[in-house]
C-alpha cells in the first residue's frame, strides 16, 4: 500500500492529510470550508483514494491560508510516490451538466500549473474561488508535477466541482503501477 501522511503546521493553519493511494474513495474532511471539504471528497471518491484531511485555519482572516496549506500538504504527499513503474501520465474529461473539466497530469518531477479557469463569481458558499487556482498551483508546487486543466460550463459549482473529479480520475491514472515501465524518462530518473 502507497500511503503517506503529512503534517503542517505554521501560524496560520494546522494541517493533517493521509492519503491511501491504493484505496477505495473512502474519505475523513474537515477543513472548515464545506464547499472545499466537498471538492475534496469528490477528489477522493473519484481517484479511489482513501483520504483524510482535518485542518485548523484561520478563517476568521479568510480561507485562503486554509486552501493553500491543504494543496501545499497534498502536493508535499503526492511527492513521496515512487516513479519506478507507474503510468505518470494521466488525462480526465469529466462532464457535470453543463460543465466540462479536462485534466492532464505529468508525475515527472518539474513543478508546473496551466490552467483556463477563470472565476464567473467571487464565492461558492464560503470558498472564495480565486482559491481554486491558487490549490492547484501549490499541489503542481510541492507535489513536483505538472498539472494543466481547462473548464467550461455556466454554472460555478458545477465547473469546479468537474474539475476536483477530472483531477481525481487523471491521478488515479498517473499513480496506477504498470511494472513493464520501469522509470519512464530518457534521462533514466524523475
Amino acid at each position: 500500500m502507497r500511503i503517506f501522511e503529512v503534517v503542517r503546521e505554521t501560524l496560520e493553519t494546522n494541517v493533517y492529510l493521509k492519503i491511501n493511494i491504493d484505496g477505495t474513495g473512502k474519505y475523513s474532511i474537515d477543513t472548515g470550508i464545506p464547499f472545499f471539504d466537498h471538492l475534496l471528497e469528490s477528489f477522493a471518491k473519484h481517484g479511489c483514494f482513501d483520504l483524510v484531511i482535518k485542518v485548523k485555519g484561520d478563517l476568521e482572516v479568510d480561507d485562503h491560508h486554509t486552501v493553500e496549506d491543504v494543496g501545499i500538504a497534498l502536493g508535499l504527499a503526492l511527492s513521496k510516490i515512487e516513479k519506478k513503474n507507474i503510468f505518470r501520465f494521466g488525462w480526465a474529461i469529466i462532464p457535470m451538466d453543463d460543465a466540462r473539466a479536462t485534466v492532464c497530469i505529468d508525475l515527472g518531477g518539474r513543478s508546473y500549473c496551466l490552467s483556463d479557469y477563470k472565476p464567473g463569481r467571487e464565492y461558492i458558499g464560503t470558498l472564495s474561488t480565486e482559491n481554486i487556482n491558487h490549490f492547484f498551483e501549490s499541489v503542481a508546487n510541492y507535489g513536483r508535477l505538472n498539472i494543466h486543466y481547462e473548464v467550461i460550463g455556466e454554472n460555478e459549482h458545477h465547473k469546479v466541482e468537474a474539475l476536483f473529479k477530472a483531477f481525481g480520475v487523471a491521478l488515479d491514472l498517473a499513480t496506477k503501477i504498470d511494472k513493464r515501465k520501469g522509470i519512464i524518462s530518457t534521462k533514466g530518473t524523475c
